[in-house]
């Protein structure tokens, strides 16, 4: 595509594009810096992280755009200085409580069954969903903040689904046929989250390709056939939120997060043992990695205290998101957080499953970063379960410079008049 640049400098013709994924997380700014061949394969060529500070961030949302400029730069320069290019253009992950994702669909009786369906007809029907989907974030947005009025703004969108008359067809131009039906995935946030992503975009000078919702990316990640049948649930424990993703009849059917991650289990160690902050944060992981610690049966009760906390809000989420249908039998966790072991123990626990409409206990399954299609790792250095997210916005970045069918033109062009 028109927007994909050749890597400056570089004699290897195979690689076409270059690009470079950002995850600006709660506890951590990560960089992966890439390249795409010829054949929509991507391979790390860079690695870097930076630590954010306490008062950088706040449950996934940027809360000092200096700082995190900052944090970002040194985690780009690491990433750039090992892949031997610099990347223009940037895909970046956006999350939060506030970063609503849901598949809406709109169905459509036509007067005329005989006549085929015609390009101004699709636009004007995914303009009904995209219609209808932006009232619902702004409602769902007001509610939540209590404020009267929120500047809600489309993160990204894609077609997930078309019917015509129960038949699904990738194209419905030029079908006949008398119910046509159109399902279609967006994201939203406020824009104020919004706009300070782009505006680290801009101090980085980055060319800011697209933001994702993190959920939605890591969802997407695995394109088994297992998962395409049977749905399945992405939950992505990371420093400040928990992003869950439900995967559905074939697509994703909507994303939720809540603001209650890792560092909210590491404050609870730092308070309860009286210790300082990045002491605690060193006496979790070393827990959750199964290493030895200090006072570890009292560890053992805080982490278990707060993941009882925490799949309470996992529980309200799933149910939100299942809407009385049957949930998919298959967890996939990633992020830091799904290191500690109670994590896995609490979503395969009978009191937990049997208060969801799940039909027997979930197959936990921690997930990881070689379980991601389409990316090989040349640095050998994504070895963990929070790397899959970065991993998941490359893929995304990927996606985007292969060829687009029908539909997903029609919907951009739908955005563009409509200027969400």
């Amino acid at each position: 595509m028109a927007f994909w640049r050749k890597i400056w400098g570089r004699e290897d013709e195979a690689a076409l594009a270059a690009c470079t994924a950002l995850d600006i997380g709660t506890e951590f700014a990560k960089a992966l810096v890439f390249d795409i061949d010829a054949g929509g394969l991507g391979t790390v060529r860079g690695v870097g992280r930076k630590r954010q500070g306490l008062a950088h961030m706040q449950s996934g949302t940027v809360t000092d755009i200096n700082a995190v400029v900052d944090n970002c730069s040194v985690a780009l320069q690491e990433a750039e200085e090992m892949a031997g290019f610099r990347p223009t253009q940037c895909v970046i992950g956006i999350a939060g409580e506030l970063v609503k994702g849901f598949t809406t669909t709109h169905s459509q009786e036509r007067k005329r069954a005989d006549v085929p369906i015609t390009e101004p007809e699709l636009q004007k029907l995914i303009g009904g969903v995209q219609r209808e989907a932006l009232r619902e974030a702004e409602r769902a947005i007001t509610w939540e903040t209590g404020l009267a009025q929120v500047d809600v703004r489309l993160v990204h969108a894609a077609v997930t689904g078309a019917q015509i008359d129960g038949y699904p067809v990738t194209n419905p131009v030029g079908f006949q046929g008398r119910h046509v039906k159109i399902s279609v995935f967006n994201a939203f946030a406020p824009l104020v989250h919004l706009g300070a992503l782009q505006t680290v975009a801009q101090q980085l000078e980055l060319e800011l390709l697209e933001i994702v919702a993190e959920p939605y990316a890591v969802a997407r990640v695995l394109a088994s056939e297992q998962v395409r049948q049977a749905g399945a649930l992405f939950i992505d424990i990371g420093g400040g939120t928990t992003d869950v993703a439900l995967v559905r009849h074939g697509g994703i059917e909507g994303t939720r997060m809540f603001a209650l991650g890792g560092r909210a289990f590491t404050k609870s160690i730092a308070d309860r043992l009286d210790l300082p902050f990045p002491r605690a944060e060193e006496t979790k992981v070393d827990y959750a990695r199964g290493l030895k610690v200090e006072r570890r049966s009292d560890v053992a009760k805080i982490v278990a205290d707060d993941v009882a906390i925490w799949s309470a809000g996992v529980e309200l989420v799933l149910e939100e998101l299942a809407e009385g249908d049957l949930l998919p039998g298959h967890v996939y966790l990633c992020g830091g957080g799904s290191h500690l072991p109670e994590i896995g123990t609490v979503l395969s626990s009978e009191q937990f499953w049997k208060r969801l409409p799940f039909s027997r206990s979930p197959e936990v399954t921690v997930m990881a970063p070689d379980q991601v299609e389409r990316i090989k790792d040349a640095t050998h250095l994504l070895v963990d379960q929070q790397d899959v997210t970065p991993l998941g916005l490359a893929y995304q970045a990927i996606e985007l410079q292969t060829t687009e069918d029908p539909l997903d033109v029609a919907l951009r062009r739908v955005l563009r008049a409509m200027k969400m």
